[in-house]
């Protein structure tokens, strides 16, 4: 199994395998009423991800799904894009066979497993992913694929754009780690706090990538508040000095979230909580693929700093364990 550090030093690797093997669905916008774009943990982030990039840019309804069932609006005038990437995650194979029963496009990704043999049986695209990884480090290749995928719907090209952000990766990588390492000495003294992302809608899906890499890599608790929604409730609950490390991940896209965060830190300060500002200066594909790449990088420092387990994720093998026995105990009844 490669490792993760490994799977950072060759990030942009996993982009060009995307772009070397990606294939032209063909499907225009007109041919469908919406996307639905299905997946689970890391395999279905990357969904989250790009449908927020193209929240302004796409005219479709686009909806995604991380459970067993589709939503009911689907139909043959739907396309669904499905990615696991072992190809056995029990709810996309639900997910799978419900868009096969309503008739629905489809198109999937994965590195093999039984995803992949249905796809092979049912004449379906099944765009490769290249094994050996962990699972939550292969979010270079769906975020490529997913990219491509909705861009050809809206009748952009982005194989030159994606080609010149791997490029760009390997350029400023050292730059990148740098700027990692910051962020992690930032949060060195207080290691075991729970840490709570604040996010905009434009950063809201990569800070649910960066909760969940501190939950699996480094075993930590990590929250998600979206702005200015956590505003009207969660607000609240920030009173006096509390046991969190809270980042402030953001554009400057909006004027009045702007002023929310800027509120929000000084009234934490304040208090003496621990708060780090990230303001992302601009907002396209890739800074996305950027942030994710640093705040990965974070995560597998705090979890080298804990003596965390890195490669294992011995809470979810027992639940998939727990899960595969009630299935033999169903049968036997």
């Amino acid at each position: 199994m490669i490792t993760h550090e490994s799977s950072l030093h060759d990030y942009s690797s996993q982009l060009r395998y995307a772009l070397e093997n990606y294939k032209s669905h063909g499907i225009k916008a007109d041919e469908i009423s919406n996307l639905v774009l299905g997946g689970l943990g890391g395999s279905g982030i990357a969904s989250a991800v790009i449908k927020g990039y193209f929240f302004d840019k796409l005219s479709l309804p686009v909806e995604t799904i991380n459970d067993y069932h589709l939503p009911a609006f689907v139909n043959e005038k739907t396309l669904v894009v499905l990615n696991s990437y072992s190809g056995n995650t029990e709810e996309t194979l639900t997910l799978y066979d419900e868009a096969k029963s309503k008739s629905a496009k489809m198109i999937c990704m994965s590195s093999g497993g039984e995803l992949m043999r249905r796809c092979e049986a049912d004449g379906i695209m099944c765009l490769p992913i290249e094994t050996g990884f962990q699972p939550r480090m292969t979010i270079g290749f769906g975020l490529t694929y997913h990219a491509l995928i909705l861009g050809e719907l809206n009748g952009n090209d982005l194989t030159e754009e994606l080609t010149n952000i791997a490029n760009e990766l390997d350029e400023k990588q050292d730059h990148q780690i740098r700027s990692a390492e910051t962020i992690f000495n930032f949060f060195v003294s207080s290691p075991k706090n729970k840490f709570v992302i604040l996010a905009d809608r434009q950063m809201h899906a990569t800070a649910i990538r960066f909760s969940q890499q501190m939950n699996e890599n480094a075993k930590l608790e990590a929250f998600v508040h979206p702005i200015p929604e956590s505003n009207h409730n969660v607000l609240e609950s920030y009173t006096d000095r509390l046991p969190t490390n809270f980042i402030l991940l953001h554009t400057e896209l909006n004027e009045r979230n702007s002023a929310r965060f800027d509120f929000l830190t000084g009234h934490l300060e304040m208090d003496n909580n621990k708060v780090l500002p990230l303001v992302i200066p601009e907002y396209n594909l890739y800074i996305l693929f950027d942030v994710i790449y640093r705040l990965d990088w974070v995560s597998v420092m705090m979890a080298n700093e804990l003596g965390a387990p890195l490669m294992e994720v011995p809470m979810i093998s027992d639940l998939k364990e727990f899960l595969e026995n009630m299935e033999v105990f169903e049968e036997e009844e």
